[in-house]
């Protein structure tokens, strides 16, 4: 199966991109999911319904549309009470003991963030359903997308630090240990809470990383969404998160004789080729799509923005690969080794590094990101870090105390 990752800055047409991608594929005979988290439902529209929605999970609908695509809706409303009352069924002992009342489902109602959530536990299902081809997901726009997409890898870090699996193996002592701390240990539905959710993130994760998921991005060419595609770009890399294609929608057609459309042509072309280098080092094509002069509405005005060659991706193939950051082996020339980090679209004054025990804080931008360091390099210090066309090179030298000595 095949994942196709829709986002873009803000009002760029993203949600339009995905929803004739989808057709186009299911055009092409392919089986097509597209899922979408927004609560306004702009797809209805889009894609048309030919039934009425049914319930494939909690929290998560689907609607076959008229132009032969399956339409998968996400309630996070519904997905987060049902989550929390279940969460509450497997504390109730604690709670109890806490003399806390549960809260009723019907008293309930989503925080922030729990859009992220439920749109990532859907994208976890979707990958698992049998009979599908292609599943294209509209993503939030791309600052929310980066972050979306970031999430199962860095909760499963926050729940290792905090409930690392090994503290089960003293559960033995745990009463010996409330007598001397004073308080009850954390109970053991805690840890088993703790393994459920990691295994679950894992999953999602699995699917964000895997080498048939794609990434592409819609921008309409311009000065504002050039800015804001290269910060979206730089925390893309910063996570690993290959972009295989940037859409350039809404291009206004070459050749007009009226000044103003031919100027904003101009301006668009200008942009579209800077992104086809810049943002990508050659690497990432950029794939035109134009304007109809009106908002699409309608399978009919999908069907006309169709003609870009590479909008879906292939059944095998050209999907790029998640870029390694390598270690370089400089010792017998400069006593260093060089870990490389691509951040294509990068200015120093975007970055910032920290090296803290076997892990190292990096930021870009108004992204951040802590990584294990390779076990190599734990046995050294940091000595410096430059950055050159795109990447940064972190310099580290071995640590003579845990370096081992030769001879």
């Amino acid at each position: 199966m095949r994942i196709l990752l829709v986002t873009g800055p803000g009002g760029a047409g993203r949600t339009t991109v995905a929803a004739a991608t989808a057709l186009t594929a299911a055009g092409n005979g392919a089986r097509v999911l597209l899922l979408s988290g927004d609560p306004a439902d702009p797809l209805a529209a889009l894609v048309g319904e030919a039934a009425e929605p049914v319930e494939a999970a909690p929290g998560l609908s689907v609607v076959p549309a008229a132009a032969g695509v399956l339409v998968a809706r996400v309630d996070c409303g519904e997905e987060f009470r049902a989550e929390l009352v279940a969460l509450q069924e497997r504390g109730s002992a604690l709670l109890g003991m806490v003399g806390a009342r549960p809260l009723g489902a019907e008293e309930l109602t989503e925080l922030p963030g729990a859009e992220q959530f439920a749109l990532l536990r859907a994208l976890r299902r979707a990958a698992a359903a049998p009979g599908t081809d292609l599943v294209v997901v509209d993503l939030p726009p791309l600052h929310q997308a980066v972050a979306t997409l970031a999430l199962p890898a860095q909760l499963r870090r926050y729940l290792a630090r905090l409930l690392p699996a090994e503290r089960q193996a003293a559960r033995a002592l745990r009463p010996v240990l409330a007598q001397l701390a004073g308080v009850p240990m954390p109970a053991q539905w805690l840890y088993e809470a703790a393994a459920r959710w990691d295994e679950e993130l894992a999953a999602v994760q699995a699917v964000i990383e895997a080498a048939t998921t794609s990434l592409h991005v819609v921008a309409e060419p311009g000065p504002g969404a050039d800015a804001a595609l290269r910060t979206g770009l730089l925390g893309l890399a910063l996570e690993q998160l290959p972009v295989r294609a940037i859409v350039a929608n809404r291009m206004v057609p070459q050749g007009s004789p009226d000044p103003w459309l031919a100027g904003l042509a101009a301006q668009q072309e200008k942009y579209a080729a800077q992104w086809a280098g810049a943002h990508g080092d050659g690497d990432v094509p950029v794939l035109p799509l134009g304007h109809l002069g009106r908002d699409p509405s309608g399978p009919d005005d999908l069907t006309r923005l169709t003609g870009a060659d590479g909008l879906v991706p292939p059944p095998s193939g050209d999907s790029r690969a998640r870029s390694e950051w390598v270690v370089e082996d400089r010792l017998a020339d400069d006593g260093v080794l060089v870990w490389v980090v691509p951040l294509p679209g990068a200015r120093k004054r975007d970055l910032d590094l920290v090296r803290r025990g076997d892990e190292l804080l990096l930021a870009a931008g108004p992204y951040r990101r802590i990584v294990p360091l390779p076990s190599v390099l734990r046995r050294c210090t940091v000595s410096g870090a430059a950055l050159a066309d795109g990447v940064l090179r972190i310099r580290f030298t071995p640590d003579p105390d845990l370096w081992p000595r030769r001879g």
